[in-house]
């Protein structure tokens, strides 16, 4: 990884940024695989997709990670509160309890 101040122009530049994202997706692929496990391990023992508690935990977790690592705290739970609805509805279609699938 180069630092950005050793990008000499835009071509480079961009380069670093399409790289990092790639990190970024190959991590988000990773997580995701936590939650297909997570889905199977709610089923297991009759969890919910939603749990408050654990919604607002990541969400805070998010924000102090931000914080201490210079970032925007309000912009980091705005992604991850996406990122968590996102994940909770995937694991309420897989569970069976989203409001589309019940009669």
């Amino acid at each position: 990884m180069r630092p950005p101040s050793d990008c000499q122009n835009m071509t480079e530049l961009r380069a670093e940024i399409d790289r990092l994202d790639c990190e970024i997706m190959a991590l988000l692929v990773a997580r995701m695989g936590y939650i297909d496990r997570a889905i199977a391990l709610k089923s297991e023992v009759g969890l919910p997709a939603r749990i408050e508690d654990r919604v607002h935990e990541v969400l805070e977790n998010a924000r102090q990670q931000a914080a201490a690592q210079g970032f925007d705290p309000d912009l980091a739970e705005a992604l991850w509160s996406r990122l968590v609805e996102w994940s909770i509805a995937r694991e309420e279609r897989v569970l069976g309890n989203d409001e589309e699938g019940k009669t």
